[in-house]
């Protein structure tokens, strides 16, 4: 959504757990939430301390460390703020619903009613300045966050996957672990970056990039984007693909056109938002 008052644009994906009977609604809480964070929640306080911080930045090179550095708290606070309350919103369903239905939680691998609405999630908060763009972005489980570089020689990842070492290893904004982990501290699910310019930015699912990409590793090498590119571009067996034109309805059509390719062993739910 974008909000034409302050001009922040969020964008969120998320992909339930395929093992988690009520995952679905979980990934749409998830997303519904953190939208509803950045346009109900967060407080104006933060987000212009926060936007003064970075405007003080570019203004004076003597400061420019000290206060990027205290954009950086500040954005991380904010970013905390929206993970928790997506985490907190869940968890009142889940309860709620297991007052309510409680025949329906009977899954003996259950280890709690949360467990039933499990989701990884992934967003990105964005606004256009004077000096740049500057994102803000968060992660939790196995789904990538990109940025193409203006002249598409460069690719920026803004998130940490959880893939384990085996499967069924990822997280889920679901977990209370992921808030205290040692392993994977929740600072480090926190991102901001400012960039000059870009061509595209990515969100995606497993579905999409397991098939696309194949291994975690492919996701940091430009030449496999630009051969994802060119197959959003219609570079396939299918010989459908995307314009990029400024006619949303049309290229939405056929991006679920696209997200309709065929990979064998590949079925996970697809999504794939497309910021350009």
């Amino acid at each position: 959504k974008h909000f034409e008052k302050t001009r922040w644009t969020v964008v969120a994906v998320a992909d339930g757990a395929g093992s988690a009977s009520f995952s679905r609604k979980g990934s749409e809480v998830a997303c519904k939430t953190t939208v509803e964070f950045f346009e109900h929640e967060i407080s104006k306080r933060d987000i212009l301390e926060f936007e003064n911080h970075l405007k003080l930045a570019h203004s004076n090179s003597q400061e420019k460390q000290e206060t990027i550095e205290q954009a950086t708290i500040k954005a991380k606070q904010i970013l905390y703020k929206c993970s928790l309350s997506v985490h907190k919103k869940i968890h009142l369903i889940a309860k709620n619903t297991f007052n309510t239905e409680t025949d329906l939680f009977n899954d003996k691998k259950a280890k709690s009613v949360f467990d039933y609405f499990h989701s990884t999630l992934i967003f990105t908060a964005f606004k256009k300045f004077d000096f740049g763009y500057v994102f803000l972005s968060f992660g939790v489980g196995d789904c990538p966050i990109a940025i193409i570089s203006k002249d598409k020689s460069e690719v920026n990842l803004l998130n940490y996957l959880d893939v384990g070492e085996y499967g069924g290893g990822t997280r889920f904004i679901t977990q209370p672990e992921i808030f205290h982990s040692k392993e994977r501290p929740m600072e480090e699910r926190f991102n901001l970056k400012i960039i000059d310019d870009y061509s595209f930015v990515f969100l995606m699912t497993d579905g999409i990039y397991d098939a696309k990409f194949i291994v975690e590793a492919n996701l940091e090498k430009m030449e496999k984007w630009k051969d994802f590119l060119k197959d959003l571009e219609g570079e396939n067996e299918d010989r459908i693909g995307l314009g990029f034109s400024d006619d949303i309805e049309l290229e939405e059509r056929n991006l679920n056109k696209w997200m309709d390719f065929w990979s064998k062993g590949n079925h996970d739910d697809r999504t794939l938002a497309i910021i350009y």
